[in-house]
């Protein structure tokens, strides 16, 4: 068991570029990962990717009115 399992990691802007490189370190060290960002498709992408891959993520993101 390495220090990061069991853990909760919050990134912002996880749905391109340094967020999700963030995000996709957290996920491989064993980190469940909550990825947010204003872009729903985009988070969305990012965190089925990371699921597929068998980590723990879950995907959230400010709604525009």
């Amino acid at each position: 068991m390495t220090a990061m399992n069991g853990k909760v990691a919050l990134v912002t802007g996880a749905g391109s570029g340094i967020g999700l490189a963030t995000a996709k370190a957290f996920a491989q060290a064993g980190t469940s990962v909550v990825l947010a960002d204003r872009h729903e498709d985009a988070v969305r992408a990012a965190a089925g990717e990371l699921i597929a891959g068998g980590r723990k993520a879950l995907a959230s993101m400010r709604r525009h009115r």
